[in-house]
């Protein structure tokens, strides 16, 4: 025992020397653990490269003769543990394992997304839907009511999965395109008969975010939920006799959807890494992008704030038939809204209404899908989950959106590519769509626009003809174009065909024939063709002549210079090469590598010379002061040379760290 503390207090000291001596030879920084191996080697190999070089103790040389032969030692047996580092940095470079505390942190991970998928199985399983994990029928349930057994049981493992599954079955509820109408009238449930959270625990979050049981924050509070969503209820009460809901989030969703968020984007990142098409489709922006979006639905200070921006948009409030409920702020926090009560029913449920009171499904329909090409062309902010369970149809006709929780954001040039591509459609110009959806998307260095044009042709003639009708065929058909020619689809992109896809279904609930190609070409005709009626053009030239007349008003005295300089021959031309300090940056690492290359082989051309040069003063018996400098000069450019190695090894994000 005492052989060994003797022996951690020797690297310990010896770590004090080493590790500020390696680091600062090899220009980098290296973990604790490669430093007390490289110690530990150097103070291994001190004796016998002191052996061989002065031979068996007791050594009698000269005192000056000891010391050189000292310091050669101590720099060979460095050497040794400086080999070290630069082979482990080249086998196992710095950053490529994770640390203690993230290696603990991704074990745990690790263990409790394990435990979500045993999770999912077993729900899935409980349920009898564990042959279609596996790809395989269940024998006699292909009929109608066998299809209504699988729907039933589809729609309760989506509901007791949790809030990211139930999102899942909102969107496929609405695509009876894609599953069957049977299954699709299903999932529909999932938008609003959710199964509720017990009240105790709704209180419980209540008290929490007012600061005071519900009971006496409101005149009347009704505990029975007027519907349960995926991530929030929705309850009615009443504030200083006027009728308000209570929409409060689902208690302990916040850690399952940050699990199965977490799953999603896993999933992303490995597409996209092994297929060509999630790379050029950009999954994982897509999932990125779908984890904002239900991480700012968790949060309903966002979802207050969407209602503000979504109301005062021209979309709104240009139409009096789009009603937005008002917020009661003061009882508004990141778990509870507190909003207008509108009276109505589910759109998804509202046709035998829209019937019996003689209402036009046609107008509904054209009403709400212009409403969402308004908010997305014009006002720049537009619902992204325009599920039937997110409208009202109120008892007045008009139609009231709810759930603002998911809104898209486009930028002003984004929006204007979209009016142009709306604009190059109503017009069948397939060059200026194509110059549109460039502009859209992000485009590859190297890009054949003559392709992209036919094929873009090609897609308006199939989809966007006389009588052609929206669906997943026209979507498909699009991405994969993008996917073709290596164009990538950014998030808020995305949610615009997410949305349009979205509201397609849940028009169809009211209105099955309606044509959302040929009511596009007339948003277009009538909303987009606005910026060319003259006092739009006039109030356009009159920003952009303001933006530019401070130029104007310097030029001519530029272009007098210019002309004078010219005329007398004194026209130079500067240009500065390496302006960004990024290329300086870089530029001077290369010189420094070069450097060090250069120096290291003159340092080991000199001792070659000097250990083939005969004779010389002798040291010791075996060693002349030649040799000494020759083994010097050896051990000087080793240590330049695996400066330069230890660079070219090390990972680049490791290497901007140090």
């Amino acid at each position: 025992m005492d052989v060994v503390v003797v022996g951690l207090i020797n690297v310990g000291v010896f770590m004090v020397v080493f590790v500020p001596f390696s680091q600062r030879l090899l220009g980098v920084r290296f973990g604790l653990g490669r430093l007390a191996v490289g110690a530990a080697l150097t103070l291994a190999m001190f004796g016998p490269l002191m052996t061989a070089l002065a031979g068996p103790l007791p050594w009698t040389g000269s005192s000056g003769a000891a010391f050189a032969l000292l310091g050669l030692t101590a720099l060979c047996s460095m050497l040794t543990g400086l080999i070290f580092l630069v082979l482990s940095e080249a086998l196992v470079p710095t950053g490529s394992l994770p640390r203690a505390r993230d290696l603990r942190r991704d074990i745990s991970g690790r263990v409790a997304r394990t435990r979500r998928y045993l999770q999912i199985l077993r729900i899935a399983i409980k349920h009898g839907l564990g042959p279609y994990l596996r790809g395989r029928r269940r024998p006699g349930h292909e009929n109608a009511a066998g299809q209504a057994d699988l729907a039933r049981s589809l729609r309760i493992a989506l509901d007791e999965a949790g809030v990211t599954f139930v999102k899942l079955g909102q969107v496929l509820s609405t695509r009876s395109d894609v599953i069957p109408a049977s299954v699709a009238l299903e999932l529909s449930r999932l938008q609003d008969q959710v199964s509720p959270a017990p009240w105790d625990q709704v209180e419980a979050v209540l008290t929490e975010e007012l600061g005071a049981p519900p009971r006496q924050v409101f005149a009347d509070f009704s505990i029975e939920p007027l519907a349960a969503a995926s991530v929030a209820q929705v309850y009615a009460a009443r504030l200083d006799d006027v009728p308000v809901v209570v929409k409060v989030q689902r208690p302990g969703i916040a850690s399952v959807v940050a699990r199965d968020l977490d799953i999603v984007q896993r999933l992303a990142r490995l597409l996209e890494r092994n297929t060509d098409w999630g790379r050029s489709m950009g999954v994982r922006s897509l999932a990125e992008g779908f984890a904002d979006a239900m991480r700012e639905e968790l949060d309903f200070t966002v979802e207050a704030g969407n209602m503000a921006s979504v109301a005062a948009g021209k979309s709104v409030t240009n139409n009096p038939d789009i009603v937005v409920p008002e917020l009661h702020k003061r009882l508004c926090t990141r778990r509870v809204l507190t909003m207008q009560r509108l009276d109505g029913i589910g759109l998804g449920a509202a046709a035998p209404s829209i019937a019996e009171r003689g209402l036009d499904p046609a107008r509904l329909a054209k009403v709400l899908f212009e409403c969402l090409l308004g908010q997305v062309a014009i006002d720049g902010v537009f619902h992204a989950d325009p599920h039937p369970g997110n409208f009202l149809l109120l008892t007045d006709g008009r139609i009231g959106m709810l759930d603002l929780g998911s809104v898209g954001r486009l930028d002003p040039s984004t929006r204007e590519a979209l009016q142009r591509f709306l604009l190059a459609v109503d017009h069948g110009d397939p060059v200026a769509a194509t110059d549109a959806l460039l502009e859209i998307v992000h485009r590859p260095d190297v890009i054949d626009e003559q392709s992209l044009e036919r094929a873009v042709g090609q897609f308006m003639a199939r989809h966007l003809g006389a009588g052609a009708q929206l669906g997943p065929a026209m979507f498909n058909d699009l991405f994969r174009i993008i996917a073709s020619h290596e164009l990538g689809v950014p998030p808020e992109v995305a949610a615009v065909f997410r949305a349009l896809a979205t509201v397609e279904g849940t028009i169809a609930r009211i209105f099955p024939g309606f044509d959302l190609v040929g009511a596009s070409r007339q948003f277009a005709a009538a909303h987009v063709t606005d910026r060319l009626a003259p006092d739009a053009l006039r109030r356009t030239a009159t920003e952009e002549l303001a933006t530019l007349l401070p130029m104007l008003r310097r030029l001519p005295r530029r272009i007098d210079r210019i002309a004078a300089a010219a005329e007398s021959g004194r026209l130079n031309l500067n240009v500065r090469l390496f302006a960004d300090e990024r290329d300086r940056r870089h530029l001077t690492g290369l010189l420094h590598q070069a450097l060090l290359v250069i120096l290291g082989s003159t340092a080991g051309l000199m001792a070659v010379l000097l250990l083939g040069t005969p004779g010389g003063p002798r040291v010791t018996t075996t060693l002349t002061l030649y040799q000494l400098f020759a083994y010097n000069l050896l051990v000087i450019c080793a240590v330049l040379v695996l400066r330069v190695l230890v660079l070219v090894f090390r990972l680049p994000d490791s290497r901007s760290r140090t």
